[in-house]
């Protein structure tokens, strides 16, 4: 475990390195216990550089072997050596010279993950952000590109199969039962992205042929017998394939692409060039393990991690601040991919969803950060949603203020211009303006500031003058470190919609603003005057999620029922809806804090069954409309003094009100919506299972409910419908025969499948109520889970601290008290872990005074255990 320097790395301290290394070339000789690499780096000293500047390589913990220096020995004056630093005080004084490390590892006991590590009898490496270093001593940083050579050997029994990034070279043998291979990649890459897979795997192949004309051989590893599994994700990667060369015009460039698929992994998936490392559980799947939702995921993560071929590995960021110029650009990009492939509609609103969970706290909380950090300590710890998910929506911003056909162009020019460089956020702008002849200074903006910008919108209309005035004012709060802001350009998508449901003609007395649908949002207070608006509107703002803002708006709840129900946006249709949603369960958990029942109008259970009986809207955006707004949306939208306990109740009470309203209704489409047809992930057959089973989850609220759920488990001929029946039985029905038979069925049927067994873990993990602490404790001990495997931790302890508001929550602190044992277990192995279920406390101010705190305290024994830099640097931000 790399211990805690407290060093913090600041955007204005960047400098170039004295040195450059083009050429790296590497000999791995794999040992579990003992592996041998050897480095040799050709050196370069930077134009201008001194002469006598020290070469200063990072390490992390390693052991060093030997070391020369242009075939010698390097002497004790020459250098300085420890475990994490290895400096030539005295260079060679020739420009170029060639440096020879030789260093040792244990992979089998690497637990951290980081670095070359050994998983199930396989090795593998991760070397993002900072694990290069935990090979050889190097310049791990992302400015220094290098073209790499590779020679791996190892036992042929145990490691049959030998990959590294680039294009096979040679291979052959070495007697004594040894094996060795070669590899090349030809395109420059900083060390982050250097991959190394050696062990015995199945293959599933294909191939591609690019729009050149290239053939390009495909190659998916997995596990002995689950080759089966791997056919889905091949699928998606040759749709990704021939997307981004439609949509972005860039072809793949080697002549193999390759996956692996691994059950320890940190996270998702890594981009390593022509050899992409994947978490098993984003790669495998087929309907009887794998729900629609983990179809989904596989397709876009696939996608995601190729598109990075271009936007992260072709141009690579400059340094760890500019993550995003990677992250969030790619994320944009696999979102349009996912997009293209499903419901356009159905997407934005899944991802505004995702956005609105996870990053508005962030930007709400003592982690916020701007899209492009200005400072870090430890940047495992920016790998965040502000980066990835707010990252995306600023990409989309400039596409929305440029239209599509000048943002193609940009894109276009910046591939052209920064290919085979490490580049910067105001690279990336630059050709947005080159190719546009627009100035995005005050754009840039959003790269800068943390902070979720707030618009506050007020309407008058005048009938005889047929005129609309809008008067918007912008704000945006203080966040850590940044008590001022700035103004932001917010372009805002709008419509006037009319009684008939369609737009109403306008004209725009100030075109500066507003253009194509859009009001431009410059300064602090904008009058936006409308003439020829034949009577008075309904206003539908921020249409599509234009920008990634809150919004308070003077509007009677006639206009917002009217909008759910006629707005031809789909996003803001469903965005109707969903603060009328919203605004009742705040109301109804004020009046359980006040001790009421609480009561809800009519209109909003006959809204909610017009809206699941309207056959015009795709199964899918139905299902996404019936979903009420989850507890954590809810704290988030009162802000303060938050009583989860208070928040469960009402939105139990607002769920049983629409069961009960609409139960007919509900129960006909239930049973309408069976498919005995064979499975299939595709869009419209994923919409119509998830509109069954959220009509499931109501009708389980009512009499019989125990029944109808147990019944959907047992005749379910998928995981989705598998999976959704167990929940609604595990939270709806805790304890009853009925739930205690389906979790002991489902155990029996895939005790032998981790993955499954991850839901089997997460469904428990998630029930409401004080309960779920000692179900969480109980299963700690279940043989199927593991604190060292990254997806059950996440499973289990993950769900119960980020998902569980009653049970994590607890009144007495006792998941405070569990939660923080946890995560100072996991730091010992795996501090990256113990970081990132640390953010589950981010929000802790906003808690009533009791729980807030009990949550401190919690903080405050993390603070005192904490011995990694990892998990330090969350807890004292958290604390700050």
């Amino acid at each position: 475990m790399r211990t805690d320097t407290g060093q913090i790395f600041r955007l204005e301290d960047y400098r170039p390195s004295a040195y450059l290394i083009p050429e790296t070339e590497l000999i791995f000789r794999l040992s579990p216990e003992a592996t041998r690499v050897t480095a040799t780096l050709t050196v370069e000293r930077r134009e201008g550089a001194p002469v006598d500047a020290p070469l200063v390589l990072d390490g992390d913990g390693l052991q060093l072997v030997r070391l020369e220096i242009d075939g010698d020995a390097a002497t004790a004056d020459a250098c300085e050596v420890s475990a994490d630093r290895l400096a030539i005080i005295l260079p060679p004084a020739a420009d170029r010279f060639r440096l020879l490390i030789e260093t040792e590892m244990a992979p089998a006991r690497n637990e951290a993950l980081m670095g070359l590590y050994r998983s199930n009898g396989v090795y593998c490496t991760q070397c993002e952000a900072e694990g290069f270093r935990r090979i050889t001593y190097f310049l791990d940083r992302p400015d220094i590109l290098s073209v790499y050579t590779v020679r791996v050997e190892a036992e042929r029994e145990h490691a049959p199969l030998l990959l590294s990034n680039g294009n096979p070279v040679e291979h052959g043998d070495l007697g004594e039962g040894r094996h060795y291979a070669v590899w090349h990649d030809p395109f420059p890459k900083p060390s982050y992205l250097f991959a190394l897979v050696a062990g015995d795997l199945g293959k599933v192949s294909d191939r591609f042929v690019t729009m050149s004309g290239r053939e390009v051989e495909l190659g998916i590893y997995v596990e002995h017998g689950k080759e089966k599994l791997a056919g889905y994700a091949m699928d998606a990667l040759k749709r990704s394939m021939r997307w981004d060369e439609e949509v972005f015009g860039r072809e793949y460039d080697l002549s193999v692409f390759n996956i692996v698929a691994v059950s320890d992994f940190n996270m998702g998936a890594m981009e390593n060039k022509g050899l992409n490392i994947f978490n098993d559980k984003y790669v495998l799947a087929d309907s009887e393990t794998a729900t629609d939702a983990d179809f989904a995921n596989i397709e876009a993560i696939i996608a995601h991690e190729y598109f990075h071929n271009w936007t992260g590995n072709r141009i690579t960021c400059r340094d760890w601040f500019q993550l995003c110029l990677k992250e969030g650009l790619t994320v944009y990009r696999d979102h349009e991919f996912s997009a293209d492939q499903r419901s356009r509609a159905v997407k934005r609103i899944a991802e505004v969803r995702t956005l609105r969970a996870h990053q508005f706290p962030e930007d709400q909380g003592p982690l916020a950060h701007p899209v492009r950090p200005r400072r870090y300590r430890e940047i495992n710890n920016f790998y965040t949603a502000t980066v990835y998910e707010k990252g995306s929506e600023v990409v989309r911003m400039i596409r929305t203020i440029l239209g599509a056909e000048a943002f193609r162009a940009g894109m276009d020019l910046y591939f052209q211009r920064h290919d085979g460089e490490a580049a910067t956020i105001e690279d990336f702008l630059k050709v947005f303006e080159d190719a546009s002849g627009q100035d995005l200074s005050q754009f840039a903006l959003w790269y800068q500031q943390a902070g979720t910008p707030h618009l506050a919108i007020a309407s008058a209309y005048d009938a005889a003058r047929q005129e609309l005035t809008l008067e918007i004012e912008q704000s945006l709060p203080p966040t850590p470190s940044e008590a001022r802001k700035r103004l932001m350009h917010i372009p805002l998508a709008f419509g006037l919609v009319g009684q008939d449901g369609s737009d109403l003609a306008y004209q725009a007395a100030d075109g500066a603003t507003v253009e194509n649908g859009i009001i431009h949002v410059h300064k602090r207070r904008h009058t936006v005057r409308f003439s020829g608006v034949a009577e008075r509107p309904a206003l539908s703002l921020n249409r599509g999620f234009s920008a990634p803002i809150t919004l308070s708006v003077e509007q009677s709840p006639q206009d917002q029922i009217f909008l759910a129900g006629n707005d031809s946006d789909a996003f803001s249709r469903w965005q109707a809806f969903n603060t009328l949603l919203s605004e009742a369960l705040i109301a109804g958990c004020r009046t359980v804090l006040g001790g009421g029942t609480p009561q809800f109008a009519p209109w909003l259970g006959d809204l909610a069954g017009r809206i699941a009986g309207d056959e015009t809207l795709e199964p899918a955006y139905r299902a996404l409309s019936l979903n009420l707004p989850g507890e954590a949306d809810i704290a988030r939208e009162i802000g303060k003094d938050i009583d989860p306990n208070a928040i469960f109740q009402a939105r139990e009470a607002l769920a049983r009100a629409l069961a009960e309203g609409n139960r007919p209704a509900f129960e006909a489409l239930y049973h309408r919506l069976r498919d005995n047809r064979a499975f299939s992930p595709d869009a419209a057959s994923a919409g119509r299972r998830a509109l069954r089973n959220c009509l499931l989850d109501y009708l389980a609220l009512l009499p019989g409910g125990a029944g109808l759920a147990a019944e959907h488990f047992h005749s379910a001929t998928n995981m989705t419908d598998r999976a959704a029946a167990l929940a609604v039985l595990a939270h709806r029905h805790a304890g009853s025969p009925e739930a205690i038979e389906a979790l002991a069925a489902f155990e029996r049927a895939y005790a032998h499948d981790p993955l499954v067994m991850d839901k089997w873990f997460q469904i428990q993990a998630a029930a409401p109520g004080p309960q779920a602490l000692e179900t969480v404790r109980t299963l700690c001990a279940h043989p199927a889970f593991s604190m060292t495997n990254p997806n059950r931790l996440r499973a289990l302890v993950g769900t119960f601290s980020a998902a569980n508001q009653t049970g994590f929550h607890r009144p007495d602190g006792e998941g405070y008290r569990f939660f923080t044992e946890t995560v100072l277990e996991t730091e010992k192995r795996n501090p990256q872990m113990a970081a990132r279920l640390a953010t589950a406390l981010r929000s802790w101010r906003s808690l009533e005074p009791t729980r807030q705190a009990r949550a401190r305290a919690a903080l405050l024994s993390l603070a005192a255990g904490a011995q990694s830099a990892d998990l330090k640097d969350i807890v004292e931000r958290t604390l700050a």
